[in-house]
C-alpha cells in the first residue's frame, strides 16, 4: 500500500522554508532533489514506500535546521508510522500543539534517550502500555550533542518517561560520523524502539526503508547526482 498520509517532517520543512526571511540554500543544494526523499532524483526511492499498521505514535523534536538536512533519518519514521508529528525544538518557547500532543489523555508519551545521560530513576527499558492510551514515542533529532542540549533544557519535558535502549550492533548509519560507533541515527533508533514496544511489522518496514534510504543516498552522493554508470 502506497504511503498516502501527510508526513509531518516534510511539513514542518515546508513551513519553515515558508517563513524564512533569507532565501533557503540546502546542503548539496546545486544536485538536483526529489522534493520528497530529498535523494538525488536519479536514485529517488518514493516510488512503494509501504506504510505500517502500528499501534504507537512518534514524535520528532528537532533542533533547528534540522528538517532542512538530506541526510536526516528521523521522515523515514514519518513515512513508516501514520501517527507522526514533528516540531522545531525551542527550549523558552515551545510548539502550543507540541504541548497539546504531550498532554493529550489519549496517549502516554516518553522520550527516547539514553539512560546514563538523565537523572536516576527516570528511564525504563521496557514499554508498559497503559490501557486505554497509545505510546507516543518522542525522539530528540539532531546530532549527539544537540539532543542532549534538548534533554537538559526542555522542561516541558521534565515530568516524562526516558526510554532507554541500548544499541546491540554498531551503526549502520554512514550519512554523517557520530563521534562514537554506539551512537545510533534516528531511524536506527526507531528500529529498535518499535521492536521494544512490540511492533515487529513497522520495526522491520523501517529497517528496510532505512537500508534502501542509506544505499541511494550515498550512491547518489558518490555519483553527484548522476545516473550510475
Amino acid at each position: 500500500m502506497a504511503n498516502s498520509f501527510k508526513n509531518s517532517v516534510l511539513a514542518l520543512r515546508a513551513q519553515q522554508i515558508s517563513e524564512s526571511r533569507r532565501e533557503f540554500n540546502a546542503r548539496g543544494g546545486k544536485m538536483n532533489r526529489c522534493e520528497q526523499c530529498l535523494i538525488a532524483k536519479h536514485y529517488c526511492i518514493c516510488k512503494g514506500v509501504d506504510y505500517a499498521q502500528c499501534g504507537a505514535a512518534v514524535c520528532l523534536l528537532m533542533y533547528h535546521n534540522e528538517s532542512f538536512k538530506p541526510s536526516n533519518t528521523g521522515r523515514l519514521i514519518a513515512e513508516i508510522i501514520p501517527d507522526n508529528h514533528a516540531f522545531r525544538w525551542d527550549r523558552t518557547d515551545p510548539d502550543p500543539a507540541l504541548l497539546a500532543l504531550i498532554n493529550d489523555p489519549k496517549y502516554q508519551p516518553m522520550v527516547v534517550f539514553p539512560a546514563e545521560d538523565v537523572e536516576q530513576g527516570r528511564a525504563v527499558t521496557e514499554v508498559n502500555t497503559v490501557q486505554g492510551k497509545k505510546p507516543l514515542f518522542i525522539f530528540l533529532d539532531g546530532t549527539w550533542r544537540e539532543a542532549k542540549k534538548m534533554i537538559r533544557k526542555s522542561p516541558y519535558l521534565d515530568n516524562l518517561p526516558v526510554l532507554s535502549v541500548t544499541a546491540d550492533k554498531l551503526s549502520d548509519y554512514r550519512l554523517r560520523v557520530a563521534p562514537h560507533a554506539h551512537q545510533l541515527g534516528t531511524a536506527e533508533v526507531g528500529i529498535m524502539v518499535l521492536a521494544l514496544a512490540g511492533e515487529a511489522e513497522a520495526s522491520k518496514k523501517l529497517e528496510n526503508h532505512f537500508i534502501k534510504f542509506r544505499d541511494a543516498y550515498l550512491l547518489g552522493k558518490r555519483n553527484k547526482g548522476r545516473p550510475a554508470v
